[in-house]
């Protein structure tokens, strides 16, 4: 199901206000430790209200600045219910640039065109995040192949961007995507992050037009969206995709920076892995 919004396009990363808003993240995390603990109970008793040994293991991706321990609590959860999940293994992701590459590095399937006046000597790193979802694809295919089966990726913010363009070059490998808070539209450039990337020197219009290019491969497995209109890092209309023929969106009241931890998108994550993740 493809969600249509009026004037769907963002203009800007979210305000400060909205930056400042994510302190309720605490909320989310201010209940965490209750639920971790039955979850822990339930993997020591080996039983749970959900039998989820059919469904396909799970990777999970983690947004940018952050790595797997982002993630472990939703990964426990998953886990007492009997879904295998595991970590995407390539450590902390910092959107490609730790990297050393070129764009020349940059698969095929992504037809970069550099930018007026790059030169490699002048290049900044704005191909970071095709190349890391180069490794990162090519790591998801590996743990397929040794898992002997297709996979569920369940990514948080710059997390789920990889994940649906593994999904999109994967997809026999690849069954079904969860994002989570994550900017499908416009790379960086409707983010917090965007200002960090524009002190590094990025050409964040380049950025934008590269990423659409990609929407002419479209996604057809099923995508789970999470978004929040409260989000204070990604503008929420960044988050819509309303170009993929199989997406469904749903709108939580958790922020960005809680929605790792939010009891409302696990749930919402767990549904999904268990209607679309099945063997």
């Amino acid at each position: 199901m493809v969600c249509f919004v009026k004037n769907p396009y963002p203009t800007s990363p979210p305000s400060t206000l909205s930056f400042l808003n994510e302190s309720r993240a605490l909320l989310d995390i201010a209940t965490l430790a209750p639920r971790l603990i039955s979850a822990a109970l339930v993997n020591r008793r080996q039983k749970s209200d959900l039998d989820g040994s059919n469904c396909l293991p799970v990777i999970l991706l983690p947004g940018f600045a952050s790595d797997e321990r982002y993630l472990w609590p939703l990964q426990l959860f998953l886990k007492s219910k009997g879904i295998y999940a595991e970590g995407w293994g390539l450590g902390l992701n910092l959107a490609g640039s730790n990297l050393q590459h070129e764009l020349n590095d940059i698969s095929e399937g992504w037809n970069v065109e550099p930018y007026e006046g790059y030169t490699p000597e002048t290049y900044k790193g704005e191909g970071g995040v095709p190349y890391l979802c180069d490794l990162a694809t090519d790591r998801i295919r590996k743990r397929s192949d040794q898992l002997g089966s297709p996979v569920t990726l369940v990514g948080w913010s710059l997390g789920g961007y990889i994940a649906r363009e593994v999904a999109r070059d994967l997809p026999e490998q690849v069954a079904h995507v969860v994002t989570m808070g994550s900017p499908v539209v416009g790379g960086p450039k409707y983010t917090r992050a965007a200002a960090f990337f524009k002190k590094k020197g990025y050409n964040l219009d380049w950025i934008e037009s590269e990423s659409a290019k990609r929407d002419s491969k479209p996604i057809h497995q099923p995508i789970t969206s999470v978004v929040s209109k409260a989000d204070g890092i990604v503008d929420w209309r960044a988050a819509i995709d309303n170009v993929s023929p199989n997406v469904e969106h749903h709108y939580v009241k958790a922020q960005h920076l809680g929605m790792g931890f939010s009891k409302e998108v696990w749930q919402i994550a767990l549904d999904s892995i268990c209607e679309y993740g099945r063997q």
